[in-house]
């Protein structure tokens, strides 16, 4: 399988911290939260430039970031307004966050190892394949029984747990991107080129014309 090229550290980082302030990520142990407490010095400066090992490890071997990248694109695949999450460079994102000495992140790069794990032993067990190397449609239908953590099996309660969190984390790295925003017509704090004033409804709902 064909690795996906990596996205920069320092645009990683800022994904980080982005994403980290999205609603879908917030939490009381949010990114930094911890920081002082524990010892771990500074949060990152964004506009430095940053090598692999400069702030901490990456922890993603490349088969797990091959199958972190194959995930995020079933759950966002390309389309006629988008590139794929992977395009993107979401799996750098999820590297990134997982690896970072938090405890927020600490607590979910459990919840993603173990699932990378299950994974690729459910498709093994069901098609002989690791799921990176399985055909889209097969891995779908493995994505399928874990999408919705209430209506999946019994044993698979632990799987759609770290289903949800890895959508969470895909789609809050995605859409803090250009071409996430973009997707979703977020403007951002764009100035207006031309503005006249309140509708004339509007005005006369408020007495005010």
């Amino acid at each position: 399988m064909e690795q996906p090229k990596r996205i920069s550290r320092r645009e990683s980082i800022k994904w980080v911290v982005a994403a980290s302030a999205t609603a879908s990520l917030l939490s009381t142990r949010g990114f930094g939260a911890n920081a002082a407490a524990h010892g771990y010095g500074q949060d990152p400066k964004l506009l430095e430039t940053y090598k692999p090992g400069d702030l901490w490890p990456l922890t993603l071997t490349k088969e797990q970031r091959g199958t972190v990248a194959v995930l995020c694109d079933v759950i966002i695949p390309a389309d006629d307004k988008s590139p794929s999450a992977s395009q993107l460079g979401v799996q750098d994102f999820i590297d990134e966050w997982i690896s970072a000495p938090y405890s927020a992140q600490q607590e979910d790069r459990k919840t993603i190892l173990a699932g990378l794990s299950w994974l690729d032993s459910e498709s093994k067990k069901r098609f002989k394949k690791t799921f990176a190397d399985l055909s889209e449609d097969l891995r779908r239908q493995i994505c399928d029984d874990i999408c919705f953590e209430p209506k999946a099996k019994p044993g698979m309660k632990k799987a759609a747990q770290f289903f949800n969190r890895f959508r969470d984390l895909t789609t809050g790295g995605f859409y803090t991107t250009p071409e996430g925003m973009k997707d979703i017509q977020y403007l951002g704090n764009v100035p207006l080129t031309k503005f006249d004033g309140p509708p004339p409804e509007v005005l006369a709902y408020l007495k005010l014309a």
